[in-house]
């Protein structure tokens, strides 16, 4: 057995100003506020970190719709039924609201007994009522629309929890029925999520529907930096050998308030007995006192004494679990610290799952996308009387050469990586990205540091009350139409997501030793911008493109020169406290100030997995990262006619700006490579005419 190794990949600490936690006069905190404002839209689309308050912006919008915007119900659609009490009357007159929010017992049909398609009569009762609200699950939603059509659903709000189960794909019902319904036109739409993409790589909405929503985006940076207790949060990938159970107290802090998932009993983590695996792990921690009566919690006594609550919802049994979940759910140990030290689970305590004081999410096994990676996190990132720091953990097993499942090892860990790569962007600060003129002019309310503005260099400005940061880099493509500046502005981090999904691109990323960079920033970057926004210019595709790669790049770059400078993300003061992050900020600036000129060919030379690549290899032996490069490189092509076609419109490009035609003896990598494209594709034709 050998020790997990630890990698925090990624690790921030945050001002801990308390803004995002504080109330307006009517009773909204910031991203409530945000979401009021554009209450008057029809087709609204809300993303927003889980514990931002999401439900209750919504509460807000919705009240609105009912008394001033002439719509007669609203319908409040949830993935599964837990999520319905996030939608239970709330008395907000009482902070300052002109109205309370309350749905009769009897419309909350996730409260009620039976199942999803049992309810579509329900659903029938209440368009054909006098009452304002109902919340249901999606699947008792779908199963009404199908009965009933879209048109028994004008003049209502819809809204949708959770909104990234919806899906462009055909098959997927939800989705059909949203866009059946802006087809007709007479519903309102409010779209609500933590996490805008799919972890199955799908597109949430075709780009013509989602164009029709007007975004509200409020980002992690925001939340966390606004929170009055937590300061830090530090996500990680941890490798281990043998049985996870053996190891499982390396990562485990039983004195940390944590969610464990154990891995289905279908990944080659799982011991395939769940419950021994429970037990084990019960076994790890102390000596079993029994089952408390009332809550149904295991009663577990550490070495010192202290006894641990631990909620199991693994076990099958459904008076068991049944106990256990309610007593999770007691809304009058909500603010109970000491209510329940560990739950253990599987498929439960995920989406939508609310404790406040968890501290530590654990999970065994890379998840089955994600999406369920940022829901998971999302559970520690509750803001909490006394609680300073968060993290979550993805204990994952090593891969194995001699193993069967060999192939598949690798890919959990190249999905581990994606994860951490997508975390790291999320994290983040938002970036403003400007092209360096002559005659630019320093924007108003950023900070250009000690010395100012520089009209004659690339800077750095930094919005302290957005979180946004400010770079200017030359030869920077300006979007032109409205839709490539949304883009820019909003849809960034869901282009990173399916780079970083890609398997072929961060195969090539980690392990291919003769990889130009440009076939990776350039043209795989190219192609999935073309395919998600086929309707966008050529000119305003290209500069889609390089704001993507810019904002990856560059939070890669600040974290290699964050790390050189001695400043890691999490800076602690003298007194051990952790101090306002500035670490990426400085690692932006120290980037941008270590070259000659900051400019987008400089940026797309950079090899964007290059940082996760140095991660990689402190946490894997030296023998066992090559045998994951020779499997990789093993199923590795050279070349094929899709790549040599993109590389070959990379060539027009520089033909246009350079005169010339690449040449294949050209002693830049890249201007070989596009050479190389044309070359591959011209021996094509000629085979092909050769017969």
């Amino acid at each position: 057995m050998s020790k997990p190794t630890a990698v925090p990949s990624v690790s921030a600490t945050y001002a801990q100003d308390g803004s995002s936690t504080k109330s307006n006069e009517l009773g909204m905190r910031p991203m409530q506020e945000l979401a009021y404002q554009k209450r008057g839209e029809q087709y609204l689309l809300i993303k927003s970190p889980p514990a931002s308050g999401k439900s209750r912006a919504l509460m807000f919008i919705a009240l609105d719709k009912l008394e001033n915007q002439g719509l007669q119900q609203a319908i409040i659609v949830v993935p599964e039924k837990a999520i319905g009490s996030s939608f239970h009357n709330e008395p907000l007159s009482q902070f300052g609201f002109w109205a309370d929010w309350q749905v009769e017992p009897r419309w909350n049909l996730c409260d009620a007994p039976g199942t999803d398609g049992g309810k579509v009569d329900a659903v029938q009762k209440f368009l054909d009522s006098e009452a304002k609200a109902l919340v249901c699950t999606h699947a008792t939603f779908r199963f009404a629309v199908e009965k009933f059509g879209i048109a028994a659903l004008d003049d209502r709000l819809i809204a949708v929890d959770e909104f990234h189960h919806v899906s462009a794909n055909p098959d997927n019902k939800l989705g059909d029925h949203i866009r059946q319904l802006m087809a007709r036109d007479k519903t309102h739409i409010v779209a609500m999520t933590g996490s805008y993409f799919r972890g199955d790589a799908e597109a949430v909405l075709h780009p013509e529907d989602e164009a029709r929503f007007e975004p509200v985006t409020y980002t992690y940076y925001q939340q966390l930096n606004g929170y009055q207790y937590l300061k830090q949060l530090d996500i990680g990938y941890y490798f281990y050998s043998g049985r996870y159970t053996d190891e499982i107290m390396e990562v485990l802090n039983p004195h940390e308030k944590t969610i464990l998932h154990i891995p289905n009993v279908n990944s080659r983590e799982s011991t395939k007995d769940k419950i021994k695996e429970v037990e084990h792990i019960i076994e790890e921690l102390g000596e079993w006192q029994g089952i408390d009566p009332e809550t149904g919690f295991q009663l577990v006594k550490l070495a010192d004494g202290k006894v641990l609550k631990i909620a199991d919802l693994v076990d099958d049994d459904p008076n068991k679990r049944d106990k256990v979940s309610a007593a999770l759910k007691d809304p009058t140990q909500k603010n109970n610290r000491d209510h329940v030290d560990i739950i253990i689970a599987l498929g439960m305590a995920k989406e939508g799952f609310d404790w406040i004081w968890c501290e530590h999410a654990l999970t065994v096994g890379y998840r089955s996308s994600l999406t369920e990676i940022v829901q998971i996190i999302g559970r520690a990132t509750r803001d909490a009387p006394g609680k300073t720091r968060a993290r979550f953990t993805n204990l994952i097993a090593e891969p194995d050469a001699a193993s069967e499942v060999v192939t598949e090892a690798v890919n959990d860990t190249l999905k581990a990586i994606a994860a951490s790569l997508l975390m790291e962007q999320v994290l983040a600060p938002r970036f403003e990205f400007r092209p360096k003129h002559p005659q630019n002019q320093p924007t108003l309310g950023f900070d250009y540091g000690e010395n100012g503005y520089d009209p004659n260099g690339c800077n750095v400005g930094v919005n302290t009350d957005t979180g946004q940061i400010q770079i200017e880099i030359k030869g920077l493509a300006e979007p032109k139409s409205p839709e490539a500046e949304r883009i820019c502005r909003e849809d960034l981090t869901e282009l990173v997501t399916a780079f970083v999904q890609d398997k072929h691109t961060i195969e090539r990323g980690l392990f291919d030793e003769e990889l130009v960079p440009e076939e990776l920033t350039q043209v795989r970057m190219g192609k999935i911008i073309q395919e998600k926004f086929p309707d966008l210019e050529q000119e305003d595709q290209e500069a889609v493109r390089q704001q993507a790669i810019a904002a990856l790049n560059l939070v890669q770059q600040a974290k290699k020169n964050a790390a050189e400078m001695g400043g890691r993300y999490n800076v602690n003061s003298d007194d051990g406290e952790p101090m306002k992050n500035t670490a990426l900020i400085d690692g932006v600036k120290q980037f941008a100030l270590s070259v000659t000129d900051l400019d987008m060919d400089l940026i797309d030379r950079i090899n964007p997995f290059g940082e996760a690549y140095a991660i990689l290899a402190k946490s894997m032996s030296e023998e066992r990262l090559r045998q994951v490069a020779a499997i990789i490189a093993a199923k590795r092509i050279s070349l094929s006619v899709e790549e040599a076609r993109e590389l070959a419109k990379r060539a027009v490009r520089f033909k246009q700006e350079k005169g010339r035609v690449p040449s294949l003896i050209a002693t830049d990598p890249w201007e070989k490579r596009m050479a190389e494209g044309i070359a591959f594709l011209q021996r094509k034709v000629k085979e092909e005419n050769n017969g």
